[in-house]
């Protein structure tokens, strides 16, 4: 009798927060990984030029799916909506340099 595997692997949502201020969101199944790909230019158009500091959003989805519908949401709100929504102020307003 043959088992189901089931995909275990987990699907993120993640922010970055970028020296300008400016933010990033995206999909992965590996955060730590993707962030360096970002950091050392092999990650998206967006971020070779916006240089991303940190991660300052992370959520969890079972699928990838689902982790695409959550990111296209998220990427149809305003800036300010961002900020409010996932109390991200302390990030953006800080004066102290990136």
């Amino acid at each position: 009798m043959k088992l189901k595997s089931y995909n275990t692997v987990m699907w993120y949502i993640y922010i970055l927060l970028c020296r300008d201020r400016s933010l990033y969101t995206g999909i992965t199944d590996n955060p730590k990984r993707r962030f360096q790909e970002h950091k050392s230019g092999k990650g998206s158009r967006y971020t070779r030029s916006h240089k991303p500091v940190k991660i300052i959003h992370l959520e969890k989805h079972k699928t990838k799916s689902e982790a695409l519908k959550r990111e296209m949401e998220i990427k149809a709100w305003r800036r300010e909506e961002k900020i409010t929504k996932f109390h991200l102020g302390k990030y953006i307003y800080n004066k102290r340099k990136l």
